[in-house]
């Protein structure tokens, strides 16, 4: 699924009222409809439903909803946010309609002491503004959105929470944009939805099919995409029966230092589940053993060091390299890390520890082999590329550091975002809270390694990897819940992911 900024939304809107040819209104009617559809299968007609509606066309889908939610024996009232004299002509068209065919409530809110009074079962429509917001919320508006956020009662905004901007937020006042449970977007996910900070005005976003023209769509180019299972499965490659394991990559995994050999045994266990050929692991020698009697698919090879990584190995036997996972910062090792740096001639993946190395050593940035995959949190990744004020400003950095140092930044978190040398940025939409948990990033990392090692493209190979690793974490979840949730359990049910992707489309 694409990803637009707010003005390219607006083209596909007026190319699919052009082309179809469809009137403007006639499309909200559509959004209405979806709106109606969407509410109905959610709630019950016991609860009386409350749009807030401005003067634009934002307010215009309000009010149309509330004409169809009425038609089908809810009980609605509107309240009109008059913060204009100025209607737009789909507002005044279903005002009229509203008028004629219904008998639902409709009050005009000119100042503040005419905010209504909410119960606590009643559910709020925020319809104030659409995404054409340009400044911050002020005046009247502002105290009708404070007030909504106030109430504590169930919030659906329509589009876009009312304030919240569609890209940037830097500039924007977060004191006056609504708090919204569920946030129904026409078409698309705004890009604004894809940040942490806006979670709490997003709430649940829901995208609703309103008919958009298709060829606009295909037409309009965008770096932005979200990433779901039908962009996912064609990508991935079916085996042959007489496939070997000679065929699926043998990957090395250097990770691990004296208390964290753990990290070495969630990677190669994740490479393993992720249908790598061969997997090897360099650990120190206090984690051969371990990785042995733990992980008896895999290879290891011990470390001249007890505790740390502290030499490099020849590359030639491998197809993919992995470093970074609880491998520490230790001198030794920093320089250990380097030398894979300067001698490598295979794919490398980057994770944890190994970026922490590369924000101690920045000049070691250039040496990164080309294609090769980062695989940061938010703090490792300032560590590397400096600090940012806000997810807007890290996700343009990100794709400045990916497209500079032609490397593969994957930036861990909610909606992982996925930036590639060329320019795109895909974000995940897999995944859940319970992933947040130790050696959950290891995991990914294996995940990865096992990928490229057989034979998938950096980009893909993140894709793939960043989507089920988060499938996985979604069906750990259903068989228990957040809290529970352990890295191992992501591991266990990639076989699952897989199987999911192949059966869901």
């Amino acid at each position: 699924m694409k990803i637009f900024k707010n003005q390219q939304i607006k083209e596909i809107d007026d190319y699919t009222i052009k082309n179809e040819p469809v009137s403007s209104v006639d499309l909200m009617e559509r959004a209405a409809d979806q709106l109606k559809r969407w509410y109905s299968r959610k709630f019950d007609r016991s609860r009386r439903v409350i749009i807030f509606a401005g003067p634009g066309n934002n307010g215009g889908d309000g009010i149309a909803l509330a004409r169809l939610l009425s038609v089908d024996r809810f009980n609605v009232e509107v309240f009109f946010v008059k913060v204009s004299g100025k209607t737009s002509d789909n507002w005044n068209i279903n005002y009229q309609r509203l008028e004629q065919e219904t008998t639902v409530l409709f009050n005009t809110i000119e100042s503040i002491d005419l905010f209504p009074f909410v119960s606590s079962d009643d559910i709020l429509v925020d319809a104030i503004f659409g995404s054409g917001l340009t400044r911050p919320v002020e005046g009247l508006a502002a105290l009708v959105i404070k007030k909504i956020n106030q109430t504590g009662n169930v919030v659906i905004s329509i589009d876009i929470p009312s304030g919240l901007f569609g890209e940037n937020n830097s500039s924007n006042n977060p004191e006056t944009i609504v708090h919204a449970d569920y946030t129904l977007s026409f078409e698309f996910p705004k890009l604004s939805f894809m940040f942490a900070e806006n979670a709490l005005f997003a709430g649940e976003w829901r995208v609703l099919p309103i008919g958009l023209s298709k060829n606009a769509i295909i037409n309009t180019q965008t770096p932005y995409q979200f990433i779901e299972n039908t962009f996912v499965l064609p990508l991935l490659k079916n085996r042959q029966k007489f496939d070997h394991k000679g065929k699926y990559g043998h990957g090395l995994l250097i990770a691990g230092s004296f208390g964290k050999i753990g990290a070495a045994v969630l990677g190669s266990k994740a490479a393993l589940r992720t249908g790598i050929g061969l997997i090897t692991c360099q650990v120190p020698a206090c984690g051969y053993q371990v990785i042995q009697t733990s992980v008896p698919e895999a290879m290891a090879i011990a470390d001249k060091s007890e505790t740390i990584i502290s030499d490099s190995v020849a590359m030639d036997p491998f197809d993919a390299v992995a470093i970074g996972p609880g491998i520490g910062t230790d001198p030794v090792t920093q320089k250990a890390l380097h030398a894979y740096l300067k001698k490598s001639n295979k794919q490398l993946i980057i994770d944890a520890d190994g970026i922490n190395i590369l924000g101690l050593n920045k000049e070691w940035l250039a040496d990164l082999p080309f294609g090769t995959i980062l695989t940061p949190h938010v703090k490792e990744f300032e560590r590397i590329a400096g600090k940012t004020e806000n997810s807007y400003q890290r996700l343009e950095r990100q794709a400045e550091f990916a497209a500079s140092h032609n490397c593969v930044v994957i930036l861990k978190g909610a909606n992982t975002s996925v930036a590639t040398p060329g320019g795109q940025v895909y974000f995940n939409s897999t995944g859940n809270p319970g992933m947040a948990t130790a050696g959950s990033g290891d995991v990914l990392t294996g995940m990865i390694l096992s990928l490229v090692a057989q034979g998938y493209s950096p980009e893909n190979a993140s894709v793939i990897g960043v989507y089920l690793h988060g499938l996985a974490g979604d069906i750990a979840s259903e068989k228990s819940c957040y809290e529970s949730i352990i890295a191992s359990d992501i591991i266990d049910n990639t076989g699952n992911a897989f199987l999911k992707l192949r059966t869901s489309s």
